[in-house]
């Protein structure tokens, strides 16, 4: 029996001993849990934009198709596509030598009737001839008169003139063609300025307004940049599209946007300067708050922020920051707060500084 009551004390022993190892082991384990490694980034301050985006075509602000107003033979062309024309200017020829010769053939016709209608004047006067013979000369001298204009409007007819000043975009005649009237001849299209039509939900109403900036980026052309400002806001939605129509006039004086081009264009309606902000990607959005993670003696603590206008990459900060705090960007899903991290980051020298030369985003811009 001795025996036994020993080995059972030897087994608590044993056992106790284990559980004060397994104790100590857990222990170092969680002393030798690494840091969590995260990088940061210090707040930076500049201008933040509150913008509505679309896409639309780039369109000329005039076109006109030039069309025959007489019938004939083409017998000279003046200019070729791509040219520039101001109004007025003679673009082709028609053949003219039968209208030529109907107005000169109305112009005598004319000459004559007026020395009948003065001779007659003067007999009138007199009371050699009646009223009502008179005034029948007067009339026929009326008619051949607007005949006379006529054939001298048919005549410079023959005479194709640009109805507005701009460029050469079309020409669909070649020399010789014998014409109809109607016959599209050229068409001309005016590059300054060009326009753009915007088409706004109707939520957006009492944010847009004339005068308005507009950025725009044309991915045709590398991603030009060209800057604007909204023209003209109609005053009515239509039913269909629940949409309103915005004008913007587009200035480009190199003649880099071509007709038919699409921009990305952004309608700057609002704009803070010397905004807090910080990268996008560091918010946490968690059960309707809205937090950032920042660095304080290698510890992550969770700061609640309100935010404001986002763009370019950033997200404007109202409350919650402040130009120092080390921001985590990169490991801060999945953090806990009061967690021990390693920063494997600096920021940059020139971090927090205020960004220069800030734009407004446009359409497609994180």
């Amino acid at each position: 029996m001795r025996l036994y009551r020993m080995s059972a004390a030897a087994l608590a022993c044993v056992l106790i001993l284990g559980a004060c190892g397994q104790g100590d082991k857990k222990q170092e384990e969680q002393e030798e849990t690494p840091p969590i490694p995260v990088e940061v980034s210090l707040p930076v301050r500049g201008d933040v934009y509150a913008v509505y985006s679309g896409t639309a075509p780039i369109e000329a602000f005039a076109e006109a198709d030039v069309i025959a107003k007489v019938p004939g033979e083409v017998k000279e062309i003046l200019v070729e596509e791509g040219d520039e024309v101001e109004k007025g200017a003679v673009l082709a020829r028609l053949d003219g030598d039968r209208l030529r010769l109907e107005l000169n053939e109305s112009k005598a016709r004319l000459r004559k009737l007026q020395r009948d209608f003065e001779r007659n004047k003067d007999l009138r006067e007199k009371e050699l001839i009646s009223e009502g013979d008179f005034e029948k000369i007067q009339y026929d001298l009326e008619a051949l008169q607007a005949a006379y204009n006529l054939a001298s409007l048919e005549l410079d007819y023959t005479q194709i003139r640009a109805p507005i000043g701009g460029v050469v975009s079309n020409r669909f005649i070649k020399l010789g063609n014998t014409l109809k009237v109607g016959d599209p001849l050229f068409g001309v299209t005016s590059l300054e300025p060009l326009v753009a039509y915007l088409f706004v939900p109707e939520r957006e109403f009492r944010q847009i307004a004339a005068g308005q900036p507009v950025a725009i980026d044309i991915d045709a052309l590398d991603d030009l940049r060209v800057f604007a400002e909204v023209t003209r806001v109609s005053p009515v939605v239509d039913p269909v599209t629940g949409t309103f129509k915005i004008t913007i006039e587009i200035n480009d004086p190199e003649r880099r946007i071509k007709p038919g081009m699409f921009g990305r264009i952004s309608v700057v309606f609002d704009q803070r300067e010397n905004a807090l902000q910080i990268p996008r990607s560091a918010i946490i959005e968690e059960l309707g708050t809205t937090s950032v993670f920042v660095v304080v003696d290698d510890t992550a603590i969770r700061k609640t922020v309100q935010t404001g206008f986002s763009n370019n990459g950033l997200i404007e900060i109202t409350d919650g920051l402040s130009d120092d705090d080390r921001v985590i960007t990169v490991g801060q899903i999945g953090l806990k707060p009061d967690a021990e991290v390693s920063v494997i980051n600096e920021p940059d020298s020139d971090d927090g500084e205020p960004i220069k030369d800030a734009q407004p985003p446009t359409a497609g811009d994180d």
